[in-house]
C-alpha cells in the first residue's frame, strides 16, 4: 500500500499520508515523497492548489525515523544539526516555499513535526476531533521542524512558550481561538470543506497568490522599506501575467474574471 497517496483533481494536488496504523508518523521515505510532490506542484502550471491530509484517526503523530539512511561510524559534532537541517527543516521549508497555496486538512492528532507540518501550511482546516501537541518537551527534546519560528509568528511568544514548555494537547476548537486554525468542522465535513477551499483557490490568479504568499511569509522578518520594495517588485512581476490583465479587463467590462493560472 502506498504510504503517500497522490491525486490531481480540478487543479488541486491531493497529498495524503497513509500509515493509519502508525497514526501517520512520517517516515524518511514519506518525507522525501512529499517534498518531491510539493516541488512538482510549484513547477506544474496545471496544479494550482495543494491539500495535505491523512487517512485514519491521526493527521501525523510526529517523525518515524525508520527507513532513514544509516550513518557509519560514531556520531561526531555537526551530525545532528545536519540531520535536522536536511530533514525536518527541509520538510517544513518545502511547504513554506511551495509556489501554490497549501491547505492542511487536519483529520486527527497532529503532534511534533506533524503539528509543524500543519502550521506551515497557508490555511489550516481541522476536524472537531483533531488536536495539536508540541510533544518535544515530553521527550526532553528541543522543538524542530521550524516550530520555534512558526508558532511565535502565529500566536505570539508567550503562547508559543506555553505550548512548547508544557506539551499539552490543544483541542481543535481552542487552536481555532488561538489563531492556529482557520476553521473547525465536524470530521465528516472536513473533506468537503477542504475540496471547496482548494478548488476555489485553484480557480484564482495563481501567480498573484504565489507572490502574495511570498510577501506575507517574509513580512515578519523584514523592515518596512524592504517589505514595501518587495511589494512593488511583486506588483511589477504580476502585471506581466495574463491573469492580472484578465482581472483588470473583467473589472472594466463588469463581468466575472476567468483566471487560467498564467
Amino acid at each position: 500500500m502506498d504510504e503517500v497517496l497522490h491525486a490531481v483533481e480540478n487543479g488541486v494536488s491531493w497529498i495524503t499520508l497513509n500509515r493509519p496504523e502508525a497514526m501517520n508518523a512520517v517516515t524518511w521515505d514519506q518525507r522525501e515523497r512529499i517534498i518531491a510532490l510539493l516541488a512538482s506542484a510549484s513547477a506544474d502550471p496545471e496544479i494550482r492548489a495543494v491539500v495535505v491530509t491523512a487517512t485514519g484517526r491521526g493527521f501525523c503523530a510526529g517523525a518515524d525515523l525508520r527507513g532513514a539512511p544509516s550513518s557509519s561510524g560514531d556520531r561526531v559534532a555537526g551530525d545532528v544539526a545536519r540531520m535536522i537541517r536536511l530533514g525536518a527543516q527541509r520538510f517544513i521549508g518545502a511547504v513554506l516555499d511551495c509556489e501554490k497555496p497549501v491547505i492542511a486538512a487536519v483529520n486527527g492528532t497532529a503532534a511534533g513535526i506533524g503539528a509543524h507540518l500543519a502550521f506551515a501550511c497557508d490555511l489550516v482546516l481541522a476536524a472537531d476531533s483533531a488536536r495539536f501537541v508540541e510533544v518535544f518537551v515530553r521527550r526532553g527534546l528541543v522543538p524542530d521542524g521550524g516550530g520555534a519560528y512558526l508558532l511565535p509568528r502565529l500566536i505570539g511568544p508567550q503562547r508559543a512558550k506555553e505550548l512548547m514548555f508544557f506539551g499539552d494537547a490543544v483541542p481543535a476548537a481552542e487552536a481555532e481561538r488561538m489563531g492556529l486554525v482557520n476553521r473547525v468542522v465536524p470530521a465528516e465535513d472536513l473533506p468537503k470543506l477542504a475540496r471547496e477551499w482548494a478548488e476555489r483557490l485553484a480557480q484564482g490568479p495563481t501567480r498573484a497568490l504565489a507572490l502574495t504568499k511570498q510577501l506575507v511569509n517574509a513580512s515578519l522578518d523584514t523592515d518596512r522599506a524592504t517589505a514595501f520594495a518587495a511589494e512593488a517588485t511583486a506588483q511589477e512581476l504580476n502585471m506581466t501575467t495574463r491573469d492580472a490583465q484578465e482581472g483588470v479587463a473583467s473589472f472594466v467590462e463588469r463581468r466575472e474574471a476567468r483566471y487560467e493560472g498564467r
